[in-house]
């Protein structure tokens, strides 16, 4: 069995670790959470204890060090009472309330925890993700802005500057819009003056690939799979428009400022969508919403937004790609 790291030698002040061990989109509706702890506790090392492939991401978050966290079948790599501030920003529930209790820490930041003895507020039901970890560590004296969503930029170039991002890929099929559809979006865009480049996951590529094929792409065009995370939020931080489902691409466009047309289907927008200042729109039919995340086959809810009205949405935003491919100026650092 492979050893899990373990939270680094303290380098002299006291840690605070924050528990969101889930995927990208999870991670970044704790953003607002995240920063109102680093003003709260500059003096402290903060820690997230995230998937391990978030590593990349992790980098341009408001923490200082990431600690691989699988899951929840195993404990958090820390010794009891290393601690000094452990957060709970991943549930209420006893599997995670379990991990942050045996860290033994001077101070825990968490919902009500009768079986531990902590206090916090009541979980919420029918709230938007950010709002209810944000709401979390207001109630603890620590004021959160949930829409306080960006994130630092990569160092390292964008490879694609100023390109419209087709994002195709999701987890699960219910996110799947129909291949057919995207490419006829990318004719759209491309008649728009645009030049469009295809992402996803390495899961994605066959996918991408058709994609690419029927809208009349070149296969350079085809970035699904070639590009390691922190590459892929430099894509898109540097992109003139990002057209994607709901994954973590469109929570990227989000935290950049991205004008973004997000297509909804199991998951409601109103607890996983954009902030409604951004130049974001979302596409959705709610009325025949099946709502099975893990669904293998598209949610009614996704194949009830057609092209017409990824395109219609596009045409009401502000692209402008030969902006989106200038040098940014200052952005938001860890």
């Amino acid at each position: 069995m492979t050893a899990v790291p373990a939270l680094p030698p303290s380098d002299g002040r006291p840690d605070l670790l924050v528990l969101r061990a889930i995927k990208l989109g999870d991670a970044l509706v704790a953003v607002p959470a995240l920063h109102a702890l680093r003003r709260a506790f500059p003096g402290h090392r903060i820690t997230l204890a995230t998937t391990g492939w978030l590593a990349p991401v992790v980098e341009l978050l408001p923490v200082d060090v990431h600690l691989a966290q699988h899951g929840l079948d195993h404990p958090i790599a820390a010794p009891a009472g290393a601690v000094d501030v452990a957060v709970n920003l991943h549930g209420a529930g006893p599997e995670s309330s379990d991990l942050v209790a045996a860290l033994a820490a001077r101070r825990v930041i968490g919902h009500a925890d009768p079986t531990h003895g902590y206090e916090g507020p009541v979980w919420p039901d029918d709230v938007h993700e950010r709002e209810r970890w944000a709401d979390l560590v207001t109630w603890h004296g620590i004021p959160a802005d949930p829409d306080e969503v960006a994130i630092a930029r990569p160092v390292a170039p964008s490879v694609a500057p100023g390109a419209a991002v087709v994002h195709i890929g999701a987890f699960h099929g219910a996110r799947h819009w129909p291949t057919d559809r995207f490419a006829a979006v990318v004719r759209g865009l491309r008649e728009r003056g645009l030049d469009v480049v295809l992402t996803g996951g390495a899961d994605d590529v066959e996918r991408a690939t058709a994609v690419a094929q029927a809208a009349g792409l070149p296969p350079e065009a085809v970035l699904a799979g070639a590009l390691e995370l922190q590459a892929f939020a430099g894509v898109i931080a540097s992109a003139a428009l990002v057209v994607t489902v709901d994954t973590g691409a469109a929570h990227l466009a989000s935290a950049y400022g991205i004008p973004s047309v997000v297509v909804f289907g199991p998951a409601p927008p109103e607890a996983w969508g954009p902030p409604a200042s951004g130049p974001h729109v979302v596409l959705t039919d709610a009325s025949v919403r099946r709502g099975d995340v893990f669904a293998e086959d598209p949610d009614p809810a996704l194949l009830a937004v057609g092209v017409e009205d990824v395109l219609a949405a596009v045409d009401s935003l502000p692209v402008d790609p030969a902006a989106a491919a200038a040098p940014a100026g200052p952005v938001p650092s860890p």
